[in-house]
C-alpha cells in the first residue's frame, strides 16, 4: 500500500458519510472509538466497523440491535 493510499484510507475513517471499505478488526476498533458519538443508523463508518467486529467475533450484538 502506497503512502497516498494509506492517507486516503485514514481520511475515510473520519467522514461519517463515506463507507471506508473493508477494515481489519484493529481498524474497526479505532473507527468505533473515533465515532463514539455516532449511531450506526447515521454513520457509515461506525456501521462498517460494527459489522467487521461482529464478523470477527469481537462484538456480540444484543438481539434488539439485529435487523428484523
Amino acid at each position: 500500500m502506497s503512502l497516498t493510499e494509506f492517507h486516503l484510507r485514514l481520511a475515510a475513517l473520519y467522514a461519517c458519510a463515506t463507507d471506508p471499505g473493508p477494515l481489519t478488526p484493529e481498524q474497526a476498533h479505532t473507527a468505533m472509538q473515533l465515532h463514539l458519538d455516532c449511531t450506526v443508523d447515521e454513520c457509515r463508518v461506525r456501521r462498517r466497523a460494527r459489522r467487521t467486529l461482529v464478523e470477527a467475533g469481537r462484538c456480540v450484538l444484543d438481539a434488539r440491535a439485529e435487523p428484523l
